[in-house]
């Protein structure tokens, strides 16, 4: 009973510091932190506990003919802005994952983004199963670009009156058009 006593504020604090990172610590724990902080046995450090303000993404698009561009939609990153964000916890989705720190680093030239762009223009089925939809399925497209958005959710109000969970707005270009040399 006591180790509930004295772990059940600590973890309500803990939950709540994780949804509000910014909020002020109550003094008494803040005397308590006072006190043993010269011996450094306690810290604020956090894995990704606070990354992102904001979301960029980036949308792939091919397309056969270089005029009409089709995204392609991943399993679990924001893509087309009606569609719900998905619940993927424990799963580690690797690629959506990679294409979230891709965005957030801006490293347009990094080689894993570079091969994951050849093999959708290759149609390579063991790249084009960790996409939600494969909008080639028959046959590979011409070109592949890239463009980086800023997502955001929309207010619930907006939710009801247009039915989108996200709102985004061009960036720019992040990966330029680009085709296979035949």
């Amino acid at each position: 009973m006591i180790v509930l006593i004295v772990t059940l504020p600590l973890n309500l604090w803990l939950c709540y510091t994780a949804l509000k990172p910014e909020a002020e610590w109550p003094k008494p724990l803040l005397v308590v932190y006072a006190r043993l902080e010269p011996f450094r046995i306690l810290n604020g450090y956090g894995l990704f506990r606070v990354m992102t303000k904001e979301r960029p993404e980036i949308q792939v698009e091919g397309s056969a003919d270089g005029v009409d561009w089709v995204s392609y939609e991943f399993k679990w990153k924001p893509g087309d802005v009606n569609r719900a964000p998905r619940w993927c916890a424990p799963h580690q989705p690797r690629l959506d994952w990679q294409m979230w720190f891709a965005a957030l680093g801006g490293r347009r030239q990094e080689d894993w983004f570079q091969n994951f762009m050849v093999r959708l223009l290759e149609n390579e089925p063991a790249v084009t199963r960790l996409l939600a939809r494969n909008p080639f399925p028959d046959k590979p497209p011409r070109y592949v670009r890239a463009i980086l958005f800023k997502y955001q959710f929309t207010t619930s109000e907006e939710r009801r009156a247009t039915g989108a969970w996200w709102k985004r707005r061009e960036i720019g270009e992040f990966f330029p058009e680009a085709t296979l040399r035949r």
